[in-house]
């Protein structure tokens, strides 16, 4: 009898099968559409994966530096689109959050996910609007976002205001990311955010504070090759009004993943000129090394970054600005405030990240 009904619940659940839902493809923009704004500030719920991804140094009314990082994540499942339940997790919406403040000695930090849906978790299409529970990151009419982050132990109230251009990465906002072309990204950066606000630290005391950000949108279907452990990637906003930013995908090797598979590095001056270096003119040098105790992983902390001929070194803030995020994305990353210095003269403030240490990365 409990075959028989087994056979009938499967023979009734046969045609309910999910079919795997098919991604959008990334394409070069000269054979496809041009990014077009604000609609390309909103969500694309086509492709696979995509992030509203925020970082800046901030300065306290006491004069003290910290850094922050506030990540979006948006990410289309394999859950068949024509599914008609309302509890089908068809998007998934992530945040990641987290104050480097140098006095507590390590990263603060905190993250949450959930199906989008019921109001509670969304990422809108028409305009930057992205929602988790009570945390949010909206873009008004005046062009200004807004971030409001309760966050387990600490907390980010923060206005950031465009001062310059949006910077279109790769060709007119096509990043490639591999040898093959549709291991891309459309990508585009908003350096130089006049920042203000107020964060609540682990004190339990909250302060004022001014600064400046560095705000990434990005999405895409086939980022990494199936060769590659994870990237390191900066971007820094350089105190003359220009901006840099320069990535570089490490493939898997017996070392760890030290070799080079791609790299990119996008450098607007501070009269606006842009220039691109493709991956012959970039390279990532580590100059100090950190090892988590938690995790084992070995992160290159401090860094000289070339771009064509010219040099930029790269310090930390603090050794310790590990991210584990394996409740939410599985992953484990540095990612950390950290200055910038050229010819031996500090040019900017950045943040660095790094990941595939502890293990290949999966997008």
């Amino acid at each position: 009898m409990i075959r028989i009904l087994l056979i009938l619940l499967l023979a009734l659940s046969a045609p309910l099968l999910a079919a795997p839902p098919v991604f959008a493809p990334v394409v070069p923009l000269e054979a496809g559409r041009q990014l077009a704004f604000p609609r390309d500030f909103g969500s694309h719920p086509a492709f696979r994966t995509e992030w509203w991804y925020a970082t800046g140094w901030l300065t306290t009314a006491a004069g003290k530096q910290v850094g922050y990082q506030v990540t979006f994540f948006r990410s289309r499942t394999d859950t068949d689109d024509a599914n008609p339940s309302k509890f089908a997790p068809k998007q998934l919406i992530i945040g990641h959050a987290a104050l480097s403040d140098p006095a507590q000695g390590k990263l603060l930090h905190d993250e949450r996910s959930a199906r989008a849906g019921f109001g509670l978790a969304f990422a809108s299409e028409a305009d930057t609007d992205v929602r988790l529970d009570d945390w949010r990151m909206t873009r008004g009419a005046d062009g200004r976002y807004r971030m409001t982050i309760p966050a387990a132990g600490f907390a980010l109230e923060l206005v950031l205001e465009p001062t310059q251009p949006v910077l279109l990465q790769g060709r007119g906002g096509y990043s490639q990311k591999g040898p093959r072309p549709e291991q891309a990204s459309y990508y585009y950066s908003k350096p130089h955010l006049k920042t203000s606000g107020t964060i609540v630290g682990a004190d339990g005391k909250r302060s004022a504070v001014t600064g400046t950000t560095w705000l990434d949108h990005e999405w895409s279907s086939q980022v990494l090759d199936p060769g590659a452990a994870g990237w390191d990637w900066v971007g820094a906003n350089l105190d003359d009004g220009g901006a840099l930013m320069a990535f570089r995908i490490r493939a898997k090797t017996d070392k760890g993943g030290d070799a080079t598979l791609w790299a990119h590095a996008t450098w607007r001056d501070a009269s606006g000129k842009i220039t691109h270096f493709g991956p012959d003119d970039v390279s990532f040098t580590p100059r100090t090394r950190w090892r988590s105790p938690r995790t084992g992983a070995d992160y290159p902390v401090a860094v000289t970054i070339r771009t064509g001929g010219t040099s930029w070194q790269l310090d930390p803030l603090q050794p310790d600005q590990e991210l584990d995020s394996r409740r939410s994305t599985g992953a484990v990353y540095w990612e950390g405030a950290v200055t910038v210095r050229r010819d031996g003269r500090q040019v900017g403030h950045a943040y660095l990240e790094l990941t595939g240490y502890v293990r290949p990365m999966k997008l």
